[in-house]
């Protein structure tokens, strides 16, 4: 069956799936697997599909947001895919979880546009308890703060006029935000299958993202990797546990 806006064939595509915003960070994970081949490169979505250990992985960019990110994720499930681990960065909430850390979602709070045509406002957002297991030990193999719990989905990324409500998600608990958790879960509840994410902090939520955020310093990149890495070997352990 060709899926035809990831444009590849669902015959070619693995089980386990690990999902990020950027190509060029699809393309990056893709080079620590084996036997890899690139499957296409179609508007942002760009896929690979290689192996760990012997276990068939695809690795596919899904962009920026949540409604071009779920179209990524409702293609992979119809081809196929029945567990799925989004890589990505996030913004923290906590001086106690700087960036460089990573964060292991548990859930997500809903405050984009996209999962509300989808369920009623009611329905969770929440992630797969077996690969959340499977992250939170994975992360903790690695050199580094690694923290679990609750983060939100936005649409926005730059402030307008509007308040960003981060207060009170920071007063309830939640760690950080970021753009595409909550679709991811929503969905894979729908369709029955498993989904987890796990980011890298790459700065502060609260802070005016127009005047100070810049992602690409050592430690955000070192704790890139570590995601990476993580995920990948989140797939061995869960592949492991059938």
């Amino acid at each position: 069956m060709r899926l035809s806006i990831l444009q590849v064939n669902s015959e070619d595509l693995a089980p386990y799936a690990i999902v990020c915003g950027d190509p060029f960070r699809a393309e990056a994970i893709s080079r620590k697997l084996d036997n890899v081949r690139e499957l296409s490169f179609s508007r942002e979505y760009r896929t690979f599909v290689g192996e760990s250990s012997g276990i068939p992985i695809t690795v596919v960019s899904h962009g920026v947001g949540s409604p071009g990110a779920a179209v990524c994720f409702e293609e992979l499930i119809k081809g196929g895919v029945t567990t799925l681990i989004r890589v990505g960065t996030a913004g923290s909430y906590s001086a106690d979880v700087p960036p460089g850390s990573l964060v292991v979602s548990t859930a997500a709070v809903r405050e984009e546009g996209l999962t509300r045509q989808l369920v009623p406002l009611g329905f969770p957002a929440v992630a797969d308890l077996d690969v959340v297991r499977a992250l939170f030990e994975a992360a903790q193999e690695t050199d580094g703060l690694v923290q679990k719990g609750i983060t939100v989905t936005l649409d926005a990324f730059f402030q307008g006029v509007e308040e960003f409500p981060h207060a009170k998600y920071k007063q309830a608990g939640a760690i950080a935000v970021e753009m595409e958790i909550a679709a991811l879960y929503v969905i894979a509840s729908l369709r029955g299958v498993r989904a987890g994410a796990i980011v890298a902090l790459d700065g502060y939520a609260d802070a005016d993202l127009r005047e100070v955020y810049d992602p690409h310093t050592d430690v955000v990149s070192g704790a890139i990797e570590r995601e990476i890495n993580a995920a990948i070997t989140a797939i061995c352990k869960l592949d492991a546990w059938k």
